[in-house]
């Protein structure tokens, strides 16, 4: 068996199965239907719970400010070679009360969609939807709902979500600031010059 055997047969994405993004903080970016990944994972490995199947490990909410992100791990596990493979983590968000024009929009569906990210992250571990990937990724870190969020930015991005939560300043207007699409491809010279900026800026409480 050739290492990228599975990889080799699941990077390609079908145009039927993308998707540009033609407006909004993400324009230009390729959004994958999530079924073509799970027609991808039934094809290599058979039908979900018999060749492959994966398990929510975590789900929990963080607020920032006036608006509440929705998070979920999982832990995908696929059968090949008869054999069951180890755990292979992904970890999926997605905004349970986002701030509009119009005020605080509430989704329902927030941890349904938070798992859909969680299953692509695992899945692009497996070359799943790579060709995508790889092309996006040529110039830096992008961050659309196929992106990992792991651990390693939520630890790095700790100290700002702190300070969010209390003066209620949203991420929105720290990527308005720093001019990028969104709060986790904050650099650390950003991350820096933001903590520092907001010292002078009062508790939530007391304005």
């Amino acid at each position: 068996m050739s290492n990228l055997e599975i990889y080799e047969k699941v990077r390609s994405v079908p145009s039927s199965a993308q998707r540009k993004i033609e407006s909004g903080r993400l324009k230009g970016k390729t959004d994958i239907n999530p079924m073509w990944r799970i027609k991808a994972l039934t094809e290599q490995f058979g039908p979900c719970g018999v060749g492959w199947y994966y398990k929510t490990t975590k789900q929990w909410t963080e607020q920032i400010g006036e608006e509440i992100a929705a998070f979920v791990n999982i832990e995908l596990f696929i059968k090949y070679n008869d054999e069951w493979s180890q755990p292979i983590f992904g970890v999926g968000g997605s905004m349970l009360a986002a701030k509009e024009s119009k005020g605080i929009h509430v989704s329902d569906e927030c941890f349904k969609m938070a798992t859909t990210d969680a299953i692509s992250v695992a899945c692009k571990q497996l070359g799943i939807g790579a060709d995508v990937y790889w092309e996006k990724d040529k110039t830096k870190y992008g961050t659309d709902e196929d992106e990992v969020i792991n651990a390693a930015d939520m630890k790095r991005l700790e100290p700002v979500f702190n300070q969010l939560k209390r003066t209620g300043y949203s991420q929105n207007a720290i990527c308005k600031t720093y001019k990028i699409d969104n709060i986790f491809t904050m650099s650390d010279l950003q991350i820096k010059d933001f903590l520092e900026k907001i010292k002078s800026v009062p508790d939530k409480e007391n304005t």
